[in-house]
């Protein structure tokens, strides 16, 4: 059954190929999750202590969270052209909502005598947040980035329909398998993209626990 699906000597000829659609895909995940947290994480800690702004917010993010992708490029790539731009915005816009949640929730589950401990230590507003806030946020933190990325991945292949080489990753092989009836390049992407997020999730979870050593104290203390 695998071999009229899969043609294995097709794949070992083009594992250069392979390997610049992953770097395309990688590029795809990296740049909307490091820029959608950096954005994520400012207005989080302008809103952690407002509900108000938090729901204004929330609501926002939640309305461009249903864009649908394909319309999203579309629209960005009238305004931007096929640049990598116009793949990494609307990917940047998809984080946003899990990213702002995620990040809110960590700061605000900080408990609330720790911050008054660090007060009572004389710490200044900005040496809390730096110092106390947000380290004991990364564990929820952590979270959002992890569905962010594995969310983002799955939705880089789509940019392929748009942008097709110019930033394809493996959505490229999904394209141009289902184009020209190969299932071997629609298998390979399929597989490929499934693989990435397995491989990026368990990668993450070990930044998650290099990044919290008291969380494992605690866990074999308990």
């Amino acid at each position: 059954m695998i071999g009229p699906l899969v043609d294995v000597n097709w794949v070992t000829d083009h594992v250069p190929l392979i390997w610049a659609r992953f770097i395309q895909h990688l590029e795809l995940t990296a740049l909307p999750v490091v820029a959608g947290f950096a954005i994520s994480l400012v207005v989080a800690i302008l809103i952690r202590r407002r509900q108000t702004a938090y729901a204004v917010v929330i609501g926002i993010t939640g309305v461009l969270y249903t864009i649908p992708s394909l319309a999203a490029y579309v629209v960005v790539a009238r305004i931007t052209g096929l640049t990598l731009l116009t793949a990494v915005t609307p990917l940047v816009t998809y984080t946003l909502l899990i990213l702002v949640r995620a990040n809110v929730a960590g700061l605000r589950a900080v408990p609330p005598e720790v911050l008054e401990a660090a007060e009572g230590m004389g710490y200044t507003g900005r040496q809390r947040l730096l110092r106390v806030e947000l380290p004991l946020a990364i564990p929820l933190m952590m979270a959002g980035i992890r569905l962010a990325t594995v969310t983002t991945i799955g939705l880089a292949t789509v940019a392929a329909i748009i942008g097709g080489d110019s930033f394809g990753g493996f959505g490229q092989f999904l394209t141009e398998g289902l184009q020209t009836y190969f299932s071997t390049e629609i298998y390979l992407g399929a597989v490929l993209s499934v693989l990435f997020a397995i491989v990026a999730e368990v990668l993450l979870v070990r930044v998650e626990r290099w990044a919290t050593p008291w969380a494992r104290s605690r866990a074999r203390a308990a």
